[in-house]
C-alpha cells in the first residue's frame, strides 16, 4: 500500500526531534521487562484497569457508550450485553483479550483483519468479519445527520480485498529489509487500513485492534497495562484531525504521514511514562503515591468511589486516597456525593 511503498519509504526523511523519539521509545522497551518481572501483581490490577479503559474509549471513540459500571461488568464477564451498543461493547472486549493472549501468534494477514472485525459484532444480528459491499466516504455530518463535508474517499469496495492483500503483504515485505524502524511501520500501517477504510462499519476499533497487535509484535507491550485508546481518545480532536492531514494525497502516495507519526508516538510516549510512574509508585515515598492517586483522579470523567482509585492505584493504601480526596475536596477540586465507602466523587466543575 502507498504508505509502505519502498518508495515511499525511501524518501522518508525524520527530523532530529523525531529520531530521539524513537530512541527513546527503543530505550523504553528494554526496559519493559524489568518492570514485568519485579512486579507481576501490580501489573495483573494495571492489565485489568487497561481493559475496561481500552474497551471504554475505543467505543466511546465511536459514539458506542455504556455506563462504566456495565462496561467494568461486561469486560470482568459479570454482566451479559442486553442492547446494541453493549454487545457491541462485549465483541471489542473479547478481541482485546484475544490479542492479549495470543497477538504472538496472530500474523497480520487479511483473515486475521477479517477475524478481529468479525469479533466485534459476533453479539449481533448483523454477520461482521466481510469487506464492505458498497463504496464509502468518511464524512462530517451535522446535528441532523446530513452530509456537510467529505473527508476522505476511501479504496473502492471492489479493489478493497486486493488492497487488504498488498497492504499486509507490503508491511512484511517492510519489516523484512529492516530499513525502518517497526515504530515507523506500525503506524504507516494503520494509516493505510484506515485510508482502505474496508469495512462498512467498525473501520476505526478494528484499526485500533490492529494498532495492538502489532505493537505486541514488534514487542511494545505497554497497552497491556495502559490504554492506549483511551490516551487516544484523551485526543480525540487531534487524533482525527492528524488523520485527515496525513490522508490528503494517499491515493497518489503523495500525502504527509509526519502529522500521524507524531501523534501516533507522542500517546505511545506518554503511555509508557504513565507505565513507569504507576509501577514505580508502589515503591515510593508517601509523595509520590500522592502525586499518582491525583494523576488518576484527573484521568477520571464520571464520579467515582474510593473503591475505583484503589484499583488505579495499585500498592496506594486507602489512607492514602482518603487524604488526597480530603485536600482536593478542601481546595475545591472535588465534592463528595453521600459517606463513608459508598460515597461518590465528582469534579465541582461537573456539578450541575
Amino acid at each position: 500500500m502507498h504508505s509502505l511503498d519502498p518508495a515511499f519509504l525511501g524518501a522518508l526523511t525524520f527530523r532530529p526531534d523525531q529520531v530521539a523519539t524513537l530512541r527513546r521509545l527503543g530505550e523504553f522497551r528494554g526496559r519493559q521487562a524489568l518492570h514485568t518481572r519485579q512486579r507481576p501483581e501490580v501489573l495483573e490490577v494495571l492489565r485489568q484497569v487497561a481493559s475496561v479503559e481500552s474497551v471504554e474509549s475505543s467505543n466511546r471513540l465511536e459514539g458506542i457508550t455504556a455506563t462504566h459500571a456495565r462496561i467494568e461488568g461486561l469486560v470482568r464477564h459479570d454482566a451479559t450485553p442486553r442492547d446494541r451498543s453493549e454487545q457491541e461493547i462485549a465483541g471489542y472486549r473479547d478481541a482485546l483479550q484475544l490479542l492479549h493472549e495470543a497477538a504472538g501468534e496472530m500474523p497480520f494477514t487479511p483473515n486475521v483483519v477479517l477475524q478481529l472485525h468479525g469479533m466485534l459484532s459476533r453479539y449481533q444480528p448483523a454477520e461482521g468479519g466481510l469487506w464492505k459491499s458498497a463504496d464509502n466516504e468518511i464524512v462530517d455530518k451535522d446535528t441532523r445527520g446530513r452530509t456537510v463535508r467529505v473527508r476522505f474517499k476511501p479504496v473502492s469496495a471492489v479493489a478493497t480485498p486486493q488492497a487488504m492483500t498488498d497492504l499486509t503483504r507490503a508491511y512484511h515485505a517492510a519489516l523484512t529489509a529492516g530499513r525502518h524502524d517497526p515504530l515507523v511501520l506500525v503506524p504507516l500501517a494503520v494509516l493505510d487500513l484506515l485510508c482502505v477504510h474496508p469495512f462498512t462499519d467498525g473501520n476505526g476499533r478494528t484499526a485500533r485492534l490492529v494498532t495492538l497487535q502489532l505493537l505486541y509484535r514488534s514487542g511494545y507491550e505497554v497497552a497491556r497495562y495502559i490504554s492506549l485508546e483511551r490516551l487516544f481518545e484523551e485526543v480525540k480532536d487531534r487524533y482525527y484531525a492528524t488523520l485527515e492531514a496525513s490522508s490528503q494525497g494517499w491515493h497518489g502516495g503523495r500525502h504527509d504521514p509526519h502529522p500521524w507519526l507524531d501523534l501516533f508516538w507522542g500517546v505511545l510516549i506518554a503511555a509508557y511514562k504513565e507505565f513507569e510512574e504507576r509501577v514505580g509508585a508502589v515503591d515510593g515515598g508517601r509523595g509520590r503515591k500522592s502525586a499518582q492517586v491525583r494523576a488518576a483522579i484527573d484521568r477520571r470523567r464520571l464520579p467515582f468511589r474510593t473503591a475505583d482509585l484503589e484499583r488505579d492505584c495499585p500498592g496506594v493504601g486507602r489512607d492514602t486516597i482518603r487524604k488526597v480526596l480530603r485536600s482536593l475536596r478542601d481546595e475545591g477540586v472535588l465534592v463528595s456525593e453521600g459517606r463513608g465507602p459508598a460515597a461518590r466523587w465528582r469534579r465541582v466543575d461537573e456539578v450541575g
